[in-house]
């Protein structure tokens, strides 16, 4: 468990460190290139996933931070009772991102995205080192269970 409880805290204050030194270095709206494949923007996202439900106000962003902190508890639980420890590490992470966004929402009402990857004129929608130990942390836990299923399946022939 400590060390889910290790990732837990790794997570959320990396993104809110970050956060907060790119909120004073940069105005919303700018944006900084490195290269041909990414830039350092300042946008705010007010609803989830690639700004998806953005428009329902104050009710809105508590459904949201309701929901991810039911999630989290939910998350928590399994961390808990989990003896694997790479998947203890990977809830962690998944909670600590999804707490970083709750601050994020709860604090200033909308979540703070910078990081901006593109092709020429396509670009991933922006996002945040929450959003990429969420992802990260639900990789691992994917990966970890299709090894298993694999291992498992040797086992059973």
């Amino acid at each position: 468990m400590i060390f889910g409880i290790i990732a837990i805290v790794f997570a959320f204050a990396a993104d809110q460190l970050s956060k907060y030194l790119l909120a004073s270095a940069m105005a919303t709206g700018e944006t900084i290139a490195y290269g041909d494949y990414f830039n350092l923007v300042k946008v705010w996202n007010t609803g989830v996933s690639f700004s998806m439900f953005n428009n329902h106000g104050d009710a809105g962003r508590f459904a949201l931070c309701a929901l991810s902190l039911t999630v989290c508890a939910f998350l928590l639980h399994w961390m808990y009772r989990e003896k694997n420890k790479l998947k203890i590490i990977a809830l962690g992470l998944i909670i600590g991102g999804a707490l970083g966004n709750v601050a994020d929402r709860i604090r200033l009402g909308a979540v703070l995205d910078f990081l901006d990857f593109h092709i020429g004129g396509y670009h991933w929608p922006a996002f945040n080192l929450a959003d990429s130990f969420i992802c990260i942390g639900a990789g691992i836990l994917i990966v970890s269970e299709l090894y298993n299923a694999q291992k498992k399946g040797i086992r059973e022939k």
